[in-house]
């Protein structure tokens, strides 16, 4: 995906320096970005849930704004797989997680790590539909890809 940017110049004369501007007048120009991957981990359960809410919601964030987008659910964060278990998170001033979460998978992906899974005892019948179960290899290639942006929760 393509976004194109309206942004400020902040030069005030022309520059060979400002690539945005160089050659035309200060003022206001258009900019092409490609919009990239976003691959977000986040590890954080019900034990630390502003940082797991905040992993939500930029998933959510950034589905709802066009970005491709793959939540990993690893550590405490995997029991978020099960269905009515992020029911069980409130955090004041937040939205809830269950929400971010059905909109994660409907415009994403949404993955548990296999291991995480393996120590939970959590199996692919037991996840809500639409969430697969997949390992480091998955993860890595999700990542190296051209475009991704990896953020870490």
């Amino acid at each position: 995906m393509i976004v194109a940017l309206s942004i400020p110049c902040m030069a005030r004369e022309r520059s060979r320096w400002h690539p945005v501007c160089a050659g035309r007048r200060a003022g206001r120009h258009r900019v092409s970005l490609v919009a990239r991957n976003l691959v977000i981990k986040v590890t954080a359960g019900k034990d630390e849930p502003e940082r797991c809410n905040q992993a939500f919601t930029v998933a959510a964030t950034a589905v709802a704004s066009g970005v491709t987008v793959s939540l990993w659910l690893t550590g405490e964060a995997a029991w978020f797989a099960l269905p009515g278990r992020a029911d069980d998170l409130a955090l004041p001033h937040a939205a809830p997680l269950a929400d971010l979460l059905t909109s994660v998978l409907a415009l994403g992906t949404v993955t548990v790590c296999t291991q995480c899974a393996a120590r939970r005892d959590i199996t692919p019948a037991d996840v809500i539909a639409g969430v697969r179960i997949a390992g480091a290899a998955t993860f890595v290639a999700e990542v190296v890809a051209e475009e991704a942006q990896a953020l870490v929760y």
